[in-house]
């Protein structure tokens, strides 16, 4: 029997996650998303999940991967959502883009899924000491935490390779307080919008806080860059 009209081509959500669902899987790796940032999400065309006949969102395995991908891009490399975008629509197009960014760390794919490492398996995996660890905790450069992800493997692989040189994590203790302070700058800037007190000026606020870090990161590499040209 034919499909009548309110169902013609509308696909199949058996087996879906609704948004609370979602948030149950991926607020433990992501404890800031929120059903107003799923939204957001959808609205800047990073996802498109399927909806029901009655307006409901469903995700897709598909779906999950990509806003892992997403989130895990804002987080760990600070790009702004029109990169990510533009990156993601290269995919779908069948390219093989690079990613602006990927020079200061690994690029997962979208199927990757983010490792969660006790303290021992952190320790082992950085070929690092347990004194190493307590001191990037101590300098306020590590949070301590019953499992840590990805990022804090780099940086407590990068003060290894520090310390082999001779810098400690104790002389790092400024690189804590110019975050603060380019946290206060973003904080600042924030204002106009945080003003408005609604879910979706809360979720632009988020996002233009991303984006702001990631531009004040490009400015400290530059200038970091432009201090070594002085050593040749």
């Amino acid at each position: 029997m034919a499909a009548s009209p309110a169902r013609a081509g509308k696909p199949s959500t058996q087996g879906l996650l609704s948004i609370g669902q979602v948030l149950a899987r991926l607020r433990p790796e992501f404890p800031d998303l929120s059903p107003s940032k799923l939204r957001f999400l959808e609205e800047r065309q990073l996802i498109s999940p399927a909806r029901t006949e009655s307006g409901y969102r469903k995700f897709s395995p598909t779906d999950m991967d990509r806003l892992r991908f997403v989130l895990t891009m804002q987080r760990d490399h600070y790009l702004p959502l029109k990169v990510i975008r533009v990156y993601l629509d290269e995919l779908d197009a069948g390219r093989q883009p690079e990613l602006p960014g990927s020079a200061t760390g690994p690029i997962p794919t979208i199927l990757a899924t983010e490792r969660r490492l006790q303290r021992e398996e952190l320790i082992r995996e950085a070929n690092a000491t347990p004194q190493l660890l307590n001191d990037a905790v101590s300098a306020s450069l590590i949070v301590p935490a019953e499992l840590y992800g990805e990022p804090v493997l780099a940086v407590l692989k990068a003060l290894v390779e520090l310390q082999r040189t001779g810098i400690e994590p104790r002389h790092l203790r400024g690189f804590r307080a110019s975050a603060e302070r380019e946290l206060g700058l973003i904080e600042s800037a924030l204002i106009p919008v945080s003003r408005r007190n609604d879910a979706s000026s809360r979720a632009k606020a988020s996002e233009l806080a991303k984006e702001i870090a990631g531009q004040l990161e490009i400015v400290r590499s530059s200038l970091i860059r432009s201090a070594l040209s002085r050593l040749d």
